[in-house]
């Protein structure tokens, strides 16, 4: 096989690896860095690929063997807590998973999951789910992933881990049960992508949220809705406890001089935005915002952070 068609082989796979190492691991940063060690892996092991299993499949399984191997022998890369320009108020509660990062929609594989799959291509890349893959042990979440999201039976996911079938139905069993205890229930489900109705709530989320108008933000948000802030552990549920946050964010901007703009972008299936602050002959970067919408409100708001 040559360079050139190997290199052709491997553009074809080249998203999805590295939309399947992101869920893993829960970082684009390690995700490119885990798929650049799985691609050079299969450079050097090509001569030993007897032609078993696809191609697609093989690259898998060293794919997933390269993120379960990060995960156990360097842990996770655990980001500096950032301290906030401001007193912010007391938490509800600090996240665990602060090495969480979005993924840009526009970087999504144009592929399907299998017949077997059991959550849809948009559900399986949403920071919910993630960030619930996160609280998985790696062999659970990459069991979880192979045959839940990719559809894998579990014959063909036994080799891919050097293990049993047997083994692997007793992983997903308990995989199964601990993702849904992580999951936060979203209630209603979102508006399509596009739709009229997720325009009219992000539009009017985006005019409330950059006038600093809390009180309409508030009134969207669902009575469960949270508001978490990664690389920081803080979190915020309920809207009393967002609104205080907020209020609090708002006030240093004013007292700054400094005031939030917006502009549109999809992350991980999601409407978001990439904020800037903005002054008299200033501006910088303030972060990504992603919405978690159910039904015509929204349940979540991810910030993360560049500078509050």
């Amino acid at each position: 096989m040559t360079q050139v068609t190997f290199d052709e082989l491997v553009a074809t796979h080249r998203r999805e690896l590295l939309v399947h190492c992101y869920r893993l691991l829960g970082s684009v940063t390690d995700a490119e860095d885990v798929l650049q060690e799985t691609l050079l892996a299969a450079w050097r092991g090509l001569d030993a690929f007897e032609g078993r299993a696809s191609v697609r499949s093989w690259l898998y399984r060293i794919a997933t063997n390269r993120c379960v191997n990060a995960l156990r022998d360097r842990g996770r890369r655990i980001p500096a807590e950032p301290r906030p320009p401001f007193e912010p108020p007391e938490p509800s509660r600090r996240g665990q998973v602060t090495w969480l990062q979005p993924y840009p929609d526009d970087l999504l594989p144009d592929t399907d999951p299998g017949p077997e799959a059991r959550y849809t291509g948009r559900e399986a890349i949403g920071l919910a789910f993630v960030s619930a893959l996160q609280r998985l042990t790696p062999r659970q979440a990459a069991v979880l992933v192979l045959c839940d999201v990719l559809g894998y039976p579990l014959a063909a996911v036994a080799p891919m881990l050097d293990t049993t079938p047997t083994a692997v139905k007793g992983l997903l069993q308990r995989a199964r049960g601990a993702i849904e205890r992580h999951r936060d229930p979203a209630g209603e489900a979102p508006p399509g992508p596009g739709s009229t109705q997720e325009r009219r709530l992000v539009d009017r989320f985006a005019e409330a949220f950059a006038a600093d108008d809390i009180d309409t933000v508030v009134s969207l948000l669902t009575d469960e809705a949270w508001l978490a802030m990664p690389p920081a552990p803080h979190e915020y549920h309920g809207p009393a406890a967002i609104a205080a946050f907020l209020r609090a964010s708002a006030a240093w901007r004013a007292g700054q001089g400094l005031r939030v703009r917006l502009d549109p972008a999809r992350m991980n299936g999601q409407p978001a935005f990439v904020s800037r602050l903005v002054g008299d002959a200033y501006e910088r970067p303030g972060g990504l915002i992603v919405l978690t919408p159910a039904g015509d409100r929204v349940h979540g708001m991810t910030l993360f952070l560049h500078d509050i």
